[in-house]
């Protein structure tokens, strides 16, 4: 009997080795469920969402091997953003990846329990999208574009560039918490300079038009643009805009300089796209978005259109143009 016991016993450690063994197998090819929500237009955001998905491929996910992404693109429509939100948790995704603090919010409102990273956001915890940066709380962690000294920067870039301004306007949309924290860090900025800061809010197309107006009608030196989904859903408008009233303009979203507009300066958006794979990687893994704290910006990206320079009658520094990361010929 004593021989059977232990013949027994060997038998049973095996199967149970061999079905930890297996279902450990199974857990690695089960297929992840990730779903992306993207404030802004396709053709936007298209550079971020690829440098997410190669982010993924380094760190060993391929698409319909062992992840699946759902997509869903809001155009920058607020009213989009909570119906694109429900979409993705009816879809039981594993988690959401997002950006900008009102679709962070929209997803907070649809879902408690699927993890939230945020790919970027201007101001998570101004926002109320988290508690803190080292224990986010809830269901959300991430990355946040915050660095507080990013709106003065852009201000003193033009100030080198254009000497003579002393009254700047800034464009910026108030529903965007993230925005009204970088205004006020602006207006601070503005006032150590002498600079007179004009601020005009656009939320709207019929604001935009508005407040394109009162920039030539307030005598404005020079302007400035905070980023945000609707606001970037008008970037040709307002680069056609700044080179017709010939007028300096610098703005934080990159893809403005590439389509003609002056300078862009700030947080490096496909770097944080890049690291938001990280995030994911670690939730799917096991960790709880709370045990993760939220990261600011490694990188800045300063862009310099030096056609449009040429084309506007501006002349910049050679010391400028060589701090630059990419200058535009």
């Amino acid at each position: 009997m004593g021989k059977r016991k232990k013949v027994f016993i060997v038998v049973l450690v095996i199967a149970t080795l061999t079905c930890i063994h297996l279902t450990r197998a199974q857990e690695t090819q089960k297929v992840r469920r990730i779903g992306v929500l993207f404030p802004g237009s396709l053709s936007y955001g298209t550079p971020n969402v690829e440098a997410f998905r190669r982010g993924l491929r380094e760190l060993g996910y391929v698409e319909d091997r062992n992840i699946v992404i759902y997509y869903r693109i809001a155009e920058g429509k607020l009213d989009r953003y909570p119906i694109l939100a429900t979409e993705l948790v009816n879809l039981k995704v594993d988690v959401i990846v997002t950006a900008s603090a009102p679709v962070v919010q929209a997803v907070k409102k649809a879902t408690k329990t699927i993890p939230i990273v945020i790919a970027a956001a201007a101001d998570p915890i101004g926002a109320g999208l988290i508690d803190s940066l080292a224990r986010p709380g809830g269901n959300v962690t991430g990355l946040s574009m915050r660095s507080p000294d990013l709106g003065g920067k852009r201000l003193q870039l033009l100030k080198e560039i254009v000497p003579s301004a002393r009254r700047v306007g800034i464009l910026w949309n108030p529903t965007n918490d993230g925005s009204a924290v970088s205004l006020r860090e602006s207006e601070t900025a503005a006032q150590l300079m002498g600079l007179q800061l004009q601020s005009i809010e656009v939320r709207s197309p019929g604001e935009l038009n508005l407040g394109l107006k009162l920039l030539t009608a307030d005598r404005t030196s020079a302007f400035t643009v905070l980023r945000d989904p609707f606001i970037n859903q008008h970037i040709s408008r307002i680069v056609e805009f700044a080179a017709k009233a010939y007028m300096p303009a610098i703005y934080e979203a990159r893809e403005f300089a590439l389509v003609g507009g002056l300078i862009s300066y700030g947080a490096n958006l496909l770097d944080l796209y890049r690291r938001a794979a990280g995030f994911v990687d670690k939730i799917l893994k096991g960790a709880k978005p709370d045990d993760l704290p939220v990261e600011q910006p490694m990188r800045t990206e300063f862009i310099i259109n030096l056609k449009t320079a040429k084309d506007i009658g501006l002349t910049i520094p050679a010391v400028i143009l060589q701090r630059a990361d990419k200058v535009i010929k």
